[in-house]
């Protein structure tokens, strides 16, 4: 899915099914819940800029929006992406969103300035990479936000590899191939901490959420 060659149907039935799987377990929510802890400190009808990178086809930052509006805060949120179909969709679906804007662009190097955004949020992102490339890609995060960040993914286990052998025996090729060996490349949790330290993220807390999902997520002590 991550290759450049990728069939853009292949593709995009790939993006329809993990909007799916985001949607039916919760992932998406699970960001949602840490952005509602963190609003406790924001003013009604404050404007609050997000980052998301490697966004895919944009479910999070459509989710995000949509949460803003029904609390009454103004968020807008920029999606990062590299693969240029990805963007594409990505753009499609969020056309009518004027709070979204799409950026094609490399999550190692980013064309944004230190401080650009409020919070830098990601999503089944790290374990596409080697750790040093995870390493960056999380003091980068740091980097950006002014208050903090979210950095949703998989954990690695036994059981989420059986597991999601299994759920997803009737996907398509790219989906099969690609979440099995997400889990293989996925991170255990000493793994997690040890990134994160090494990011300088230490005001991000661990948390397990279903599904062998992890979230690291907190923010930065106010100045």
């Amino acid at each position: 899915m991550d290759a450049d060659d990728v069939a853009p149907r292949e593709l995009r039935r790939s993006l329809a099914f993990i909007r799916w799987v985001n949607t039916l377990f919760g992932y998406t929510r699970a960001t949602l819940r840490h952005l509602e802890r963190f609003s406790g400190g924001w003013k009604p009808g404050e404007r609050i800029d997000i980052v998301d990178l490697a966004t895919g086809s944009a479910d999070v930052p459509l989710a995000i929006v949509r949460w803003g509006r029904r609390r009454g805060f103004d968020v807008r949120v920029v999606g990062v992406d590299r693969h240029e179909n990805t963007v594409q969709a990505a753009r499609e679906a969020t056309a009518t969103e004027a709070r979204i804007r799409i950026v094609q662009g490399d999550a190692l190097r980013l064309p944004f300035d230190a401080g650009s955004f409020d919070y830098a949020v990601c999503s089944m992102f790290l374990h596409h990479l080697a750790d040093a490339e995870a390493e960056a890609v999380l003091r980068a995060m740091g980097e950006l936000s002014r208050r903090g960040i979210i950095a949703a993914d998989l954990l690695r286990h036994r059981r989420a590899y059986a597991w999601i052998s299994l759920f997803t025996l009737f996907a398509n090729p790219v989906v099969r191939h690609d979440a099995r060996v997400s889990v293989r490349q996925a991170f255990s949790k000493p793994e997690v901490l040890a990134l994160r330290e090494r990011a300088g993220l230490g005001y991000a807390t661990y948390h397990r959420h279903f599904g062998h999902r992890f979230v690291l997520a907190g923010e930065k002590a106010a100045l």
